[in-house]
């Protein structure tokens, strides 16, 4: 299950409102950055830029692809940990801005997680160590240490015991 933290509004939609909620010059700092890592080519570089201009958590030897797309009201709410690949086009959210309410949560991505081309990450989501995500799923809710998940709405393919028994036989 997502953990979500709600804030309800009164009026005109939350995304009306969002400069309630997050200053302007933030985002501005915010997407200039964002639009900078997402195009540079250079590993380091980009995490250099998510960890000291974004806030973000991120382990040594995490790779992010081409023109993945971190949140950009909130990046310092992302920790991905070390040695994850992030793939191309992948977008990571931590915010969702609603009519009524809008909601901010936690992303947590373990260590050695590989996340597949044009995934999305939705708020408040921990995906577990080792875990595999297919490209192209919506992460809609926690994902399981060791799991292969994929698909929209977001399914379980293999759970990490599955995961261990078909690498052991096709190593055989």
């Amino acid at each position: 299950m997502r953990k979500t933290d709600r804030y309800p509004v009164k009026g005109v939609n939350s995304l009306r409102q969002v400069y309630r909620t997050v200053p302007f010059l933030k985002v501005v700092k915010n997407f200039i950055f964002i639009q900078l890592a997402r195009y540079t080519p250079f590993m380091g570089m980009k995490n250099w830029i998510y960890r000291t201009f974004l806030r973000m958590k991120v382990g040594e030897d995490t790779a992010f692809a081409l023109m993945v797309m971190v949140d950009l009201m909130f990046p310092e709410k992302i920790t991905v940990g070390r040695n994850s690949v992030v793939g191309y086009n992948t977008t990571i959210l931590s915010h969702e801005y609603l009519i009524k309410e809008y909601r901010l949560g936690e992303v947590y991505i373990g260590d050695e997680v590989l996340i597949g081309a044009n995934s999305t990450i939705l708020p408040g989501v921990t995906i577990g160590d080792g875990a595999i995500v297919s490209a192209g799923t919506l992460v809609h809710k926690d994902v399981p240490a060791g799991s292969f998940v994929g698909g929209n709405p977001m399914r379980m393919i293999y759970t990490k015991e599955q995961m261990e028994a078909r690498q052991s036989t096709s190593a055989e």
